[in-house]
């Protein structure tokens, strides 16, 4: 029996909307609900997103028209982010009145209390909550509503998300759009090599250039765009999944269009081979990368990386052809007046785009005058990234006179202040000695000076001593996926009986691992992305005592953290830091061989359990710094320590990271 035929309301169908044109194209497909950002706090802050002043009236049609406005506010908040955060959250509950916020960063919790905000709270995919168990700390939070579960779940693990679903909750998933290579929260890759952090929404994607291997150059990270199409179906009746997602604020209104009518007849007549068929020819023409459905069927995965297809923005259409004076294209399929294409790819000379003035038939021909000097010759693809067909422009200038009845309004002024704890300490008094920690994979009994960390295993538990598993710190993996969540729980229950009162976290999701919290030391680990005090509130309210601070900040960020915090304060001051975490490994790849970026730095992959872990081979070192940051409050300085492959070479760099960058 069907969810409609039980009663029960479908799951809505959320469009993107990067930009004005986008967000009329999802009202004009008929998309239950709509997510944007603002030109601040946005994880898609290449998008061309919105001021509240514009806001204002699109909410506005969008009510009247019965479509919820979600705002994704989903970065990391630096320290001296925090009021002005409040104060767009209070400006946004009285102007725009939006249905829900996407959060990541855990301050907006207390933000959204403290600014009056009455709508409903969604944990970002960002946030990180990949296990079930997850629920058992998630259900204490009544501000958060729903969660976005990661795109690497299989349907299995899906399942097993909605049969744990406490009342009152319910999640997300994504259905259709790209791919990042890293798991969503667990990638500084772009933070790395460029000082544009993706946690604050800057990301480079840096996972979609060339990388070499062995003299073989390719784009050995790129997915694939994610895509359940006919799979829609399997999830089409699993109770608590409250709404089908589409990723995509940076493409134009035809791509939101598109899959937003694909998927209301996968959702609506998905048993229908003909309104199937019909779906699959309007994501045909979405203008989408090549798709995959990744991890969705466990017993058919797929890898997302395909070296042998071209994944560019956009769909690919294919390659120039003449020489720089006479260059053409013979396209794989029909050309549109008004079509904008992108000829190469953007980390490549020559990169441009060009608007067709003329319909071309599929496989005509298609004559390209580039401006400037320098274009080569033919061989660079070309992809269709945007286009205004009849039908669209007519639904849009539908949409646009309705928006243009509304009248404008003003964004009313706030004077929000938040209101933050006491801090521990008088500046520059900890009260508490600085602990330094060398965190290994195994554990090294030679070494006494110090706190010993060990990265938690399978295995470790049984091989240590009840003396050792005391005195140690453990620290729990970056991702806990379904498949693990019992593996990991039996071990710290191990721990636990051994003697083991140390522990890391490296999601706040991971307490549910606990069930008492007294006498113990649990910290929140680096890979939680805590960069503010009123998020460090809200973990000294879930039961942790202490946090190290996200890697990513710099030198004022730390400083003014620290100073804030109400709990003990720890930074990873050296040692190896990853570019990102993956779930998946392209063919061409293999672990402990270093693959190098255009720019020639090195890195290497390791497999931990069921992830990939990718290094630069140079470290972090900001031991020069150490004086400073004990003075400033800092109570634990952490070394993480990793196994540098044979033919891996690490480099002298000053390995400052974002030291001096503040979180770009």
């Amino acid at each position: 029996m069907s969810l409609q035929e039980k009663g029960e309301k479908k799951p809505l169908i959320l469009a993107p909307a990067g930009g004005k044109e986008s967000f009329m194209a999802a009202l004009a497909a008929g998309a239950d609900a709509v997510y944007c950002g603002l030109k601040q706090f946005s994880a898609r802050m290449n998008a061309e997103n919105f001021s509240v002043d514009h806001l204002i009236r699109l909410a506005s049609l969008a009510h009247a028209m019965d479509v919820k406005v979600y705002i994704a506010l989903n970065t990391l908040v630096k320290p001296d982010e925090i009021s002005r955060a409040g104060k767009l959250i209070e400006t946004l509950s009285r102007s725009v009145n939006p249905d829900a916020l996407i959060i990541q960063d855990l301050s907006f919790i207390p933000l959204a209390r403290q600014a009056g905000y009455t709508g409903e709270l969604h944990l970002s995919t960002l946030s990180n909550v990949s296990f079930p168990a997850a629920w058992k700390e998630i259900k204490n939070i009544p501000e958060i509503t729903r969660v976005v579960t990661p795109r690497e779940l299989n349907i299995d693990e899906v399942k097993a998300f909605a049969n744990e679903c406490p009342p009152g909750k319910s999640i997300e998933i994504f259905v259709h759009g790209a791919l990042c290579y890293g798991v969503s929260g667990r990638c500084y890759w772009s933070s790395f090599l460029g000082g544009k952090s993706g946690l604050r929404g800057r990301c480079v994607q840096p996972c979609r250039r060339t990388y070499d291997i062995k003299g073989e150059k390719n784009r050995y990270f790129s997915c694939r765009d994610f895509s359940l199409d006919v799979l829609a179906k399997v999830v089409a009746d699993i109770k608590n999944i409250s709404a089908w997602k589409i990723e995509g604020r940076k493409k134009g209104p035809h791509y939101v269009f598109y899959t937003v009518k694909a998927y209301q007849l996968f959702r609506d007549h998905g048993t229908d081979p003909n309104a199937k068929k019909d779906a699959l020819g309007l994501l045909e023409n979405a203008l989408g990368r090549p798709t995959t459905h990744y991890n969705f069927l466990p017993q058919r995965p797929q890898v997302p990386v395909n070296t042998g297809q071209e994944t560019g923005s956009g769909l690919f259409t294919g390659r120039l052809k003449g020489s720089e004076k006479n260059l053409f294209l013979i396209p794989r399929h029909r050309l549109l007046a008004g079509d904008l294409l992108r000829i190469g790819y953007e980390d490549e000379p020559g990169h441009s785009t060009y608007r067709v003035t003329r319909g071309v038939p599929k496989k005509g021909r298609l004559t390209i005058k580039l401006p400037g000097q320098g274009h080569k010759g033919g061989g660079r693809p070309v992809f269709i990234v945007d286009r205004r067909e009849r039908e669209l422009k007519g639904e849009l200038e539908n949409i646009r006179n309705k928006l243009e009845r509304i009248p404008a309004g003003l964004p009313e002024l706030s004077e929000f202040k938040v209101q933050l704890k006491q801090p521990r300490r008088s500046k520059g008094k900890t009260g508490l000695q600085p602990v330094h920690m060398l965190v290994d994979r195994s554990f090294q009994r030679k070494r006494t000076k110090g706190a010993v960390g060990l990265w938690l295993t399978a295995e470790t538990p049984e091989r240590l001593p009840k003396r050792d598993v005391a005195r140690c710190w453990w620290w729990l993996p970056p991702v806990v996926w379904p498949e693990d969540e019992r593996r990991w729980g039996e071990q710290i229950r191990r721990i636990l009986n051994a003697g083991g009162r140390y522990f890391v976290l490296n999601s706040p999701w991971q307490t549910a691992f606990f069930n008492r919290k007294k006498g113990l030391d649990l910290w929140a680990g680096p890979f939680c992305n805590i960069a503010n005090p009123l998020a460090v509130e809200h973990l000294a309210s879930a039961g942790f005592s202490g946090v190290i601070a996200s890697p990513e900040l710099g030198n004022k960020d730390y400083l003014g953290l620290a100073e804030q915090s109400i709990l003990p304060i720890g930074i990873v001051i050296a040692g190896n830091w990853p570019l990102c975490i993956s779930r998946t490994l392209a063919a061409d790849l293999k672990t402990g061989s270093p693959f190098r970026s255009p720019r020639g730095e090195d890195s290497w992959i390791a497999r931990y359990g069921s992830d990939y872990w990718l290094f630069p081979n140079w470290s972090i070192n900001l031991d020069q710094h150490r004086r400073m940051l004990v003075n400033s409050g800092f109570s634990m300085f952490v070394h993480l320590n990793e196994t540098v492959p044979k033919g891996v070479k690490m480099k002298k760099r000053p390995g400052l990271w974002n030291w001096r960058l503040n979180l770009m």
